[in-house]
């Protein structure tokens, strides 16, 4: 059964830091690329930031260059997302995707 199942979110103050983590079970996690993507209250989903499927290539949304950081673990089947610097308009759903597979989302609130 394929699985991606988000983790780590929750409340923080804005300036703060979170890190997300992303397990997948049931596909060839190592062949795919991973993306984050963000749902913020009454919008439709955006891309985050990706990860190649050997990891030697990420990208990032302009809106979080330089606080975000995606990394992979295929030993692990593991993504993570690790955001500093957070802020309220960071708030939303972010899921992981990966091969055409998404999670089902994780929550996180930053107040100002």
């Amino acid at each position: 059964q394929v699985r991606l199942v988000e983790s780590g979110g929750g409340s923080v103050q804005a300036g703060g830091s979170l890190k997300l983590s992303c397990v997948a079970s049931g596909f060839d996690f190592s062949k795919c690329a991973v993306f984050w993507y963000h749902q913020a209250p009454g919008k439709g989903r955006a891309f985050v930031s990706s990860i190649s499927s050997a990891g030697t290539t990420t990208e990032y949304a302009n809106s979080v260059k330089g606080r975000f950081t995606i990394s992979r673990d295929n030993a692990k089947n593991i993504l993570d997302l690790e955001m500093n610097n957070l802020k309220s308009e960071d708030t939303g759903v972010y899921y992981c995707v990966a091969c055409a597979h998404s999670g089902v989302g994780i929550q996180v609130t930053v107040s100002s």
